[in-house]
């Protein structure tokens, strides 16, 4: 089969134990995006499985729709907004899904974040690298607030860490981050208001939906302290588009740490955030470790040996009639 995997940013797929079980096939990988959609379905067009490296492609209908020669689409991770599971289905085309969720190595990263960012950290560093010396104060941690927006798998670890720094920890989400609160000890508020009124450091761990999409707005940001830092390594689509950005101007808060974008990969330093020194950005690393890959990948790769044998796969999208048939799930 010719298997084409695009976006792998790192240029290490290969070199994954896991990848032993696909090596046998006809195998291209691409390190840079695609240009634009005609350059992406060039190179996609005569492979019979892609595989999806969780959002960094966009599977649209349009796409999807360029790409006759396609049986499988393996999806590292468990879910991606951008592939349109409805269109695949309409096409007769498969997503098969992983299984695995981890949420050590984003809460790590949250959490590297926070420090790096109220001590200051990245920015001396490159100072010192220019040849200065240092010129900023930085912020403690212990005894600051730090809310938490939501408190799932991923935002209870990081809860779990920052308590270990001596933070005070301020909880606002649904009926099951409340109950979870209680049960840690933290404090609970059902007020978003409150949440980024009382915060130091405001940190978002929700999952995007419909519903969670802009669920942070100018309101909510003109609420923080000139001194707090807001902390987003879930999706960018949960802040209100150009809110944070207009916020950080304004003053309110005073510093972010960000790990996600609307639009990704930023090449060639095109961001406005990147000017900004008050400003941490990384290129979405949260879940980019190597066991998280090692993990993900193996789920996917078993997915294409199961699918070569034709063996019952997990899908995304269980009832998809496949357009070259003889596939069971």
């Amino acid at each position: 089969m010719k298997i084409v995997i695009p976006d792998d940013y790192q240029d290490m797929v290969d070199k994954l134990d896991c990848y032993s079980l696909v090596r046998h096939h006809d195998i291209v990988r691409y390190r840079e995006p695609a240009r634009d959609l005609d350059q992406l379905v060039a190179r996609l067009g005569d492979a019979d499985v892609v595989v999806s490296i969780r959002e960094r492609v966009e599977f649209s209908l349009e796409l999807l729709g360029r790409l006759p020669k396609l049986k499988l689409i393996a999806l590292v991770g468990r879910n991606s907004h951008k592939l349109d599971f409805n269109a695949a289905t309409a096409l007769g085309i498969p997503v098969s899904v992983g299984k695995s969720n981890s949420p050590v190595a984003p809460a790590e990263l949250t959490l590297a974040m926070i420090m790096a960012s109220r001590r200051n950290v990245a920015l001396e560093a490159e100072r010192m690298r220019h040849g200065d010396w240092p010129s900023t104060l930085s912020h403690r941690l212990r005894g600051s607030t730090l809310g938490i927006m939501g408190l799932g798998a991923i935002g209870a670890l990081v809860a779990e860490g920052a308590k270990g720094l001596g933070l005070e920890i301020l909880v606002h989400g649904r009926d099951a981050s409340q109950a979870k609160a209680v049960t840690a000890g933290y404090a609970f508020t059902k007020s978003k208001a409150e949440l980024f009124e009382r915060s130091d450091v405001l940190s978002l761990h929700v999952r995007l939906s419909d519903n969670t999409r802009g669920i942070v707005g100018p309101e909510d940001l003109a609420r923080m302290k000139p001194t707090a830092l807001i902390v987003n390594t879930s999706r960018a689509e949960l802040i209100a588009p150009n809110a944070l950005l207009e916020a950080l101007r304004q003053g309110r808060p005073g510093y972010a740490a960000v790990d996600v974008y609307e639009k990704e990969p930023v090449v060639d330093g095109d961001h406005p955030y990147l000017k900004m020194p008050n400003v941490l950005c990384l290129p979405h690393l949260g879940w980019a470790e190597w066991t998280n890959f090692e993990l993900y990948f193996q789920e996917a790769f078993e997915q294409i040996a199961a699918f070569e044998k034709s063996q019952p796969l997990r899908l995304g999208n269980p009832q998809v009639k496949p357009r070259f048939g003889g596939l069971s799930s």
